[in-house]
């Protein structure tokens, strides 16, 4: 039911290892129609990554002269020496930004989405519990969860979470969706229901926003027999 980075990211990984060259990673970039691939090491783990962004810089920094004369490109916030390295870089390893940002296939697409944003990164290096790479996941695997229609994602918020994870009766709330914003009407019996309710709709795909018209109906406890005067004498039969 929620999104999470293992179903959207790609298994099958375009890699580069340190010593992987500068025209190589070129290759395998415009061979495979991507913009960056992970650089890993010989246990697979992930050191760095390589976008078309680190390899343009490269070139920029190699000939600033003849850049400088057509375009003025904003300079990116990086030391001497590490401008130095860059324009010296003739593999993967010399060129690769890091640490690399990576994520477990576990995670919610929502928070990797927003990984992606603090970092200003576009893909994202899916790693197991030991470090090792099983996949990648880009923007566009990300946004592929918002791609859904409004009556797919009414459905599955009615039938999924409010009855079959809930347990409300099938008539008891009422679920309708416009672009995304799911409105929630209806009664539910227990006050515990309607803050789950509420969490569990926001974790379904393609939700990005609840509107709660919920109540919650008060269900008296069982009431027991009427208890009439005691007969007297009645304590010590």
């Amino acid at each position: 039911m929620a999104g999470i980075v293992g179903e959207v990211m790609t298994r099958e990984v375009v890699e580069a290892h340190r010593e992987t060259s500068f025209k190589d990673v070129v290759r395998l970039l415009d061979q495979y129609r991507i913009s960056g691939l992970p650089v890993v090491d010989d246990d697979d783990k992930v050191v760095g990554v390589i976008s078309e962004t680190d390899l343009v810089r490269r070139q920029a920094v190699r000939s600033p002269d003849a850049g400088a004369r057509r375009f003025r490109m904003p300079r990116p916030r990086r030391s001497a020496r590490r401008a130095a390295a860059v324009a010296r870089a003739g593999t993967a390893g010399e060129l690769m930004s890091t640490p690399a940002v990576t994520v477990h296939p576990e995670l919610r697409i929502a928070d990797a989405a927003r990984v992606m944003e603090r970092h200003g990164v576009e893909r994202l290096p899916v790693v197991d519990e030991e470090d090792r790479l099983i996949g990648i996941a880009t923007r566009r695997d990300l946004l592929r969860v918002f791609l859904r229609t409004d009556e797919e994602i009414r459905r599955e918020v009615h039938d999924e979470v409010m009855t079959r994870v809930l347990g409300l009766p099938a008539q008891s709330v009422v679920v309708s969706v416009h672009d995304g914003v799911v409105t929630l009407a209806g009664a539910v019996e227990e006050g515990g229901d309607l803050p789950l309710a509420i969490r569990l709709t926001y974790r379904v795909d393609g939700v990005v926003g609840v509107v709660n018209r919920l109540t919650v109906r008060i269900v008296s406890g069982p009431v027991g027999p009427a208890k009439g005067p005691k007969e007297p004498g009645a304590e010590h039969r």
